[in-house]
């Protein structure tokens, strides 16, 4: 009689792969998520949506030779997973054939075991204790002289597992949770309307910023942008608030994902083991950070992970690298495999971030006789074959060396590889989005105004 147990357990998965390799693939992987979440969103005093939600789902891969297939399911009952078998057979044999395909070289697993990274945290919100926190952040935010209104406060709270097995002998699995606070509010009237927020995220709810404090950052930064003025077209310095300076980081870790360098559409595709940045700048990948956002244990493919120098005094030092786009590069995989179940590996970071430089945010800017302070990107044009970068952007004037007055309605514009090595990192990192940067300045940007 067939199993209807809906359930996945690390067990179950290595059978399933070894299933798959007695009925004809030559190697098979599998990985499969769970999940559970609550969240709450609250408004003006009353509660506005809450939702909950379960979910599972397993991806199969099976390798014949050069050709692979992935197929997924959200039943895990005995006789689906046979089907599940059978159909990813079928379509590998009838697939293009990748020459770059197949698991991780067996001699990359983690098959010695895997660090507690701690990413899970066993206490319970329940709805009532979510529907307090979001009740008081918004509160506190209405609080605020200047707040007129607000769009609304969210609590969420989330526990997930994954686990991974393949025909190599892996088989990994670690659990996480994240807990999640955030208040977006009005300040002004009419036409004169601002709106900004503010939100924190952890996995232990210990280590969650009080509701008070995220009202205070929503509030704060609202009353800020009131009254703001336009700025005509110049050459200036630009200062990245820490919310919007990781997105350079971002645009590095595309140019040196392994899969575009591989398909030759980098613009730092000749740059390795070259100055790309300042000798002062370093930028680090680090699986391993306790709690971290983007913490994990082993990599996608099961592969080893370990912190990696990305930049180190400036020189690029590495390409983010999976499997696949390591055998293309004749190269070999640092561990930076991440996938979902119906796609094979691709190359990912984890914990991305530049470490923090030397010099106060107030030392970065009080040379500044005028220039632009960024909190707030919209839009973006990109190109990540040429560097050439420009985008949407608000914030603050700054002059004689301190923010003046809000500005919007602007575009930033110049070429990453002059971004990159006219840049000054301050000292306020904090590890907050799985990529992150302190406040950065570039020294001379185009400005684009009325």
């Amino acid at each position: 009689m067939a199993n209807n147990n809906n359930t996945m357990t690390p067990d179950r998965l290595a059978d399933l792969v070894t299933k798959a390799t007695k009925s004809g693939a030559d190697h098979a992987d599998a990985v499969y998520f769970e999940g559970k979440s609550n969240s709450v969103s609250w408004r003006l005093g009353k509660l506005e949506d809450m939702e909950r939600s379960e979910n599972s789902d397993l991806g199969l891969r099976v390798i014949i030779g050069k050709n692979q297939a992935i197929v997924s399911s959200s039943d895990m009952a005995d006789d689906t997973l046979d089907e599940l078998v059978s159909r990813a057979l079928d379509m590998a044999r009838n697939t293009p054939e990748d020459p770059f395909c197949g698991l991780a070289d067996k001699d990359l697993l983690s098959l010695d075991g895997f660090p507690d990274l701690d990413l899970c945290d066993e206490y319970d919100l329940d709805e009532e204790a979510l529907k307090n926190i979001a009740a008081e952040a918004e509160a506190h935010a209405l609080e605020a002289e200047g707040i007129t209104n607000s769009e609304g406060a969210n609590t969420s709270a989330t526990k997930g597992a994954i686990t991974l097995a393949n025909s190599d002998g892996f088989v990994g699995h670690y659990r996480s949770s994240n807990f999640g606070c955030s208040v977006s509010v009005i300040a002004g009237e009419g036409t004169g309307m601002e709106r900004d927020y503010a939100w924190s995220s952890r996995r232990h709810f210990e280590d969650l910023d009080s509701p008070y404090k995220v009202a205070q950052e929503a509030a704060e930064r609202t009353l800020k942008k009131l009254n703001p003025r336009k700025a005509e077209s110049c050459e200036i310095p630009v200062v990245y608030d820490p919310r919007v300076s990781r997105t350079l980081v971002g645009h590095l870790a595309s140019a040196i994902n392994g899969a575009s360098i591989a398909r030759g559409t980098s613009f730092l595709l000749d740059m390795m083991e070259k100055q790309i940045f300042p000798e002062n700048i370093n930028i680090i990948d680090n699986p391993h950070i306790l709690r971290g956002p983007s913490s994990r244990p082993f990599d996608a493919e099961g592969v080893r992970n370990a912190p990696l120098d990305i930049v180190r005094d400036g020189v690029l030092k590495s390409w983010i690298l999976d499997s696949t786009s390591a055998r293309q590069l004749e190269l070999t995989s640092n561990g930076r495999a991440s996938r979902g179940t119906s796609s094979p590996p691709s190359p990912s970071t984890s914990n991305l971030y530049m470490e923090a430089g030397s010099v106060s945010v107030k030392d970065l800017i009080s040379d500044i006789k005028d220039g632009f302070y960024v909190t707030e990107m919209i839009g973006s044009a990109v190109n990540g074959i040429t560097g050439d970068y420009s985008r949407g952007a608000s914030g603050f004037w700054i002059e004689n060396g301190e923010l003046s007055y809000p500005v919007n309605e602007i575009t930033v514009a110049g070429n990453l590889k002059d971004m990159y090595m006219n840049m000054t990192a301050a000292d306020d990192l904090e590890i907050k989005y799985g990529t992150d940067a302190p406040t950065l300045r570039i020294d001379k940007m185009m400005l684009a105004g009325s």
